[in-house]
């Protein structure tokens, strides 16, 4: 009988499969990867699987252990699966951007999860590396597989998805295009394709903004993809080319494919379909491009394909009315350059910022712009400045964030004018959010000169 022992032994011979809705106009052979066919959802149950036995034929994870890890929840989920199994004890540490539904499928294998901001540097001791870092020493019995450097998470992918790759294809593959977070599957992949042909170009699909494509590794929206330093595990020597996809495409191309394809992919995966689209366009039909899509769409059902998130971040835009983009647009002017003071500019000098530019509302962000929605850290505005001001001198010589009050409230550029209105009820500015990034700031009087301009405009 073809049954399996355990849901272990389910773990890989993930399907290929062609895109004809997506990808039909290509010259090219255009298929991808399905790797949401694994137990756990993820290609992440691959380098999970292997972690843990490697961890215990080292002796680095004894019965009845923990195991702790970083994780943007597919690592969680196969680690989770296999401890389960074995009776291991897991915590799970993630970063405030993921979804909610993602912790909540954690917990639901059993394991701890401990959410930290994702707006703070790897070495801040608040950083999901960093928290994981503390509970394995505070743990007794306590393992790291530690992604990000453990070699057995590309090998893991050297020896089962580079090889199942080679053999679905009959050899024909010519261009192989995945995501990089940790770097695990693309560097093994990466390493057993060129093995068998060198000729075989390997394409990195990365969020805009991350590391492997030039940025600083600032806060992005698509998850469990990217990063903001450099994995041992990524090996650069092995990619042909890196292509940067911005979270406004990545998510449209994963609803497009659910719509078109029949297909629920997860977000990073409509990042290494719009990138293996982009590098399809200059293909022929002697060419074959595998694209390995790691996950399920259903960890992303409040954020992706939820039509109000997108719309609240600016990446799409209301069907019943007037946007704001169009009150944007009214105000004239350079309004992509977002007027902002720091969290460390003294009052004094924010004062006089604000009086030159002429604005009585200010968002005050961390780090320099492009901004993430996550990098805004408070507001302040001229009447709360004065106030500080009068009970107290010698609060001008003080940080602003000493004084500074919540920040504005938002609203997407694509969203209505009434849906602007209705906020404006509790609001006296809101930060207008493009493309998931503050973009600029509106008043009242900005709405209102839209919508009853004057006879000389």
């Amino acid at each position: 009988m073809d049954i399996a022992d355990s849901v272990i032994d389910l773990i890989g011979n993930t399907p290929l499969v062609r895109m004809p809705k997506i990808a039909g106009h290509l010259d090219c052979d255009f298929v991808v990867k399905l790797e949401l066919t694994n137990p756990g959802g993820s290609s992440k149950d691959r380098p999970a699987l292997a972690m843990i036995n490697a961890a215990e034929e080292a002796g680095l994870l004894q019965p009845g252990g923990t195991i702790v890890e970083p994780t943007s929840g597919n690592t969680g989920v196969g680690l989770a699966i296999v401890a389960n199994q074995r009776g291991y004890r897991c915590v799970f540490v993630m970063t405030d951007k993921v979804a909610p539904e993602k912790v909540d499928l954690l917990r639901a294998y059993g394991a701890e999860v401990v959410v930290c901001p994702v707006a703070v540097p790897p070495e801040d001791p608040q950083s999901y590396y960093s928290t994981a870092a503390r509970l394995v020493d505070e743990i007794p019995g306590a393992f790291r597989p530690d992604q990000y450097s453990n070699q057995v998470n590309p090998q893991s992918h050297y020896d089962t998805t580079g090889p199942e790759i080679w053999e679905q294809t009959e050899g024909r593959i010519t261009h192989f295009v995945a995501g990089a977070g940790t770097g695990g599957t693309i560097s093994g992949v990466a390493k057993y394709l060129k093995e068998q042909n060198p000729d075989i170009k390997i394409i990195a699909a990365d969020p805009e903004g991350s590391v492997y494509s030039g940025g600083s590794g600032r806060p992005y929206l698509v998850e469990g993809v990217g990063e903001d330093f450099w994995p041992t595990t990524y090996h650069p020597d092995l990619v042909d080319e890196v292509i940067a996809v911005t979270d406004h495409d990545s998510f449209i191309m994963a609803r497009t494919v659910a719509r078109e394809e029949g297909l629920l992919l997860g977000g990073s995966c409509g990042t290494a379909i719009a990138a293996g689209l982009q590098v399809g366009e200059r293909l022929g039909p002697d060419d074959l491009m595998v694209v390995l899509t790691p996950d399920s769409g259903r960890g992303y059902l409040s954020k992706v394909f939820n039509d109000d998130y997108l719309a609240e971040l600016g990446f799409i835009e209301s069907e019943s009315d007037t946007c704001v983009s169009s009150v944007v647009a009214a105000k004239g002017g350079n309004d992509r350059d977002l007027f902002y003071v720091n969290p460390e500019t003294p009052v004094r000098d924010a004062v006089e910022m604000m009086r030159a530019s002429g604005v009585s509302q200010v968002p005050v962000a961390k780090n320099e712009p492009p901004f993430a929605l996550a990098e805004i850290a408070g507001s302040v505005s001229e009447l709360q400045l004065m106030n500080a001001a009068f009970a107290d001198e010698s609060v001008l010589d003080k940080p602003v964030e000493s004084i500074m009050a919540a920040p504005l409230g938002t609203i997407g550029i694509g969203q209505s004018i009434s849906a602007a209105v209705e906020l404006f009820e509790h609001n006296n500015a809101l930060l207008v959010i493009d493309g998931g990034r503050p973009r600029t700031v509106i008043s009242h009087t900005d709405v209102l000169e839209f919508l009853s301009p004057s006879e000389e405009a």
